[in-house]
């Protein structure tokens, strides 16, 4: 209903049904033909795509891109959406636990097009100098009170700019060009405030592009410069990505989105509210791996009233010998809960002095205990416990140690041993066909609307041939791995 509600009901009939468009575009998607011109090819040359067409005229490349990027868009996630939510009334999903992965493809944008949040910044700030001498000269030029103020530059570089208009235009001041013309002092102040007024404009349009990156591509400005793990050239190059996210339940993808941010920690909660939104109902547990972590996660989760079997980002230090032997470690210290202390390895205590508020990226405040050493000086072990010139600190935040180790004692059960072999072999498995298997390195389309739509139609196709596989080895309604026992 959705992509027919895309069409207008006015104006000639379209070349093919779009019903059959849309099948004809999952259907290329599942078998790895994703460009319009080819896709064409196969409606000309293959039974499977004819058989699909029903008779109809085959469409050409640009009625197949138009359609693509002009119809489908609007109503390719709720498509993607009912089909997941028909493999769960076929009793295919477990809805039970879900697997969350994220990888970076790279964009379809120029590797040299980009724009630097800190470059900007800084030429701001060059130019932001300049203005104030030269405002200062045409103060006294033309006997006037002109300011600049950071938060308003752009609107005090007009009122400067519309005085010098209307000063030159009641003085009839005449503006000369070309070799052997002697400018006025009007005409180079006029000249020199258009550049300024038409340089801070253009630094305007960086931040409002920005948002909260660090920097973004001119050939698609949706795309963040990132490291990806195709890195043939091994300099760890950045180049213009998007970080693509996937929940996987019993081998299905039943959620995909987009993010412009380089950190999954940041993308967890938005993800997991968009997916509880279109899916219509909640997971009661969420697997994924480390680069998840976080105190706002975990926070969200228990307000959600969903279990956490995340990996601390630590656990795989915890079990070096390296880690249990470093005195300068909080883990490695005794903690007296009672009088609130920690005891170091010279049987020093470390007591908290202040509590601190950090705010995060996405505007989360959490609490922040320091601890300090009462006495490091003459310490025999201050070498290897710290660096500091003082005593020693701890900085403790309570709330994310008690639900790091809620976690680890979830992801350790045998729940939680099955949850992150599952995890391992379906989300990440499923990123290995869509990249491998399916070739798809890099997106076709530019915006992050238009990405979305093309992780969209791959997700489907690859859901297709995941069911089909399932019914042809008869592995239909298995949901999760078991664990191998070691004899």
């Amino acid at each position: 209903m959705s992509l027919y509600q895309a069409y207008s009901a006015k104006g000639r009939n379209p070349a093919v049904d779009p019903k059959t468009m849309f099948k004809i575009l999952t259907y290329a998607y599942s078998q790895n033909i994703y460009s319009s011109r080819k896709i064409e090819t196969a409606c000309r040359r293959d039974i499977n795509f004819m058989w699909l067409l029903a008779g109809q005229k085959a469409p050409d490349h640009s009625t197949i891109a138009r359609f693509r990027t002009g119809f489908l868009a609007d109503a390719c996630e709720d498509l993607f959406y009912q089909l997941v939510r028909r493999l769960g009334e076929m009793n295919e999903i477990s809805k039970e636990t879900v697997f969350i992965d994220g990888t970076k493809l790279e964009a379809c944008a120029n590797k040299y097009t980009f724009v630097w949040k800190k470059s900007v910044g800084k030429w701001e700030e060059k130019m932001y100098s300049k203005i104030e001498t030269v405002i200062s000269l045409v103060n006294q030029e033309y006997m006037q009170g002109f300011a600049l103020t950071k938060e308003n530059r752009t609107a005090d570089l007009q009122k400067i700019m519309d005085f010098l208009d209307d000063y030159c235009k009641k003085n009839n001041i005449s503006f000369v060009y070309g070799r052997g013309k002697r400018k006025s002092i009007h005409q180079r102040y006029h000249e020199l405030f258009r550049h300024f007024l038409d340089r801070q404009q253009l630094y305007d349009l960086h931040h409002s592009r920005f948002g909260d990156r660090n920097s973004y591509s001119k050939t698609d400005v949706d795309a963040t410069f990132m490291h990806m793990k195709d890195d043939h050239m091994r300099n760890a190059q950045l180049k213009p990505g998007y970080n693509v996210q996937i929940g996987v339940d019993s081998e299905y993808i039943v959620a995909a989105d987009i993010f412009s941010d380089r950190n999954d920690v940041w993308t967890l909660v938005p993800f997991l509210k968009a997916m509880e939104q279109n899916l219509r109902f909640k997971y009661p547990s969420v697997t994924a791996d480390s680069g998840y972590e976080s105190e706002e996660g975990y926070e969200f989760l228990k307000e959600n009233g969903q279990i956490p079997y995340i990996k601390p980002q630590s656990y795989e230090k915890w079990k070096k010998r390296s880690f249990k032997k470093d005195i300068s470690k909080r883990e490695n210290m005794v903690y007296d809960e009672r009088s609130d202390h920690y005891t170091c390895h010279a049987g020093k205590f470390l007591k908290p002095i202040f509590i601190k508020t950090q705010k995060s990226k996405s505007s989360y405040r959490s609490e922040v205990t320091v601890y300090e050493c009462e006495d490091c000086c003459g310490c025999p072990y201050k070498e290897k416990c710290t660096k500091a010139k003082g005593n020693k600190r701890l900085y403790v935040s309570k709330n994310f140690i008690a639900k790091r180790e809620e976690s680890y004692k979830n992801i350790i059960s045998e729940t939680g041993i099955k949850y992150r072999m599952n995890r391992s072999i379906q989300v990440e498995g499923a990123f290995g066909v869509l990249k491998n298997d399916y070739e798809f390195q890099r997106f076709l389309l530019r915006g992050k609307t238009k990405v979305k739509l093309e992780i969209l139609l791959l997700c489907m196709g690859y859901n297709l041939n995941k069911l089909h596989a399932k019914i042809q080895n008869e592995r239909t309604e298995s949901h999760l791995f078991p664990v191998k026992e070691i004899a």
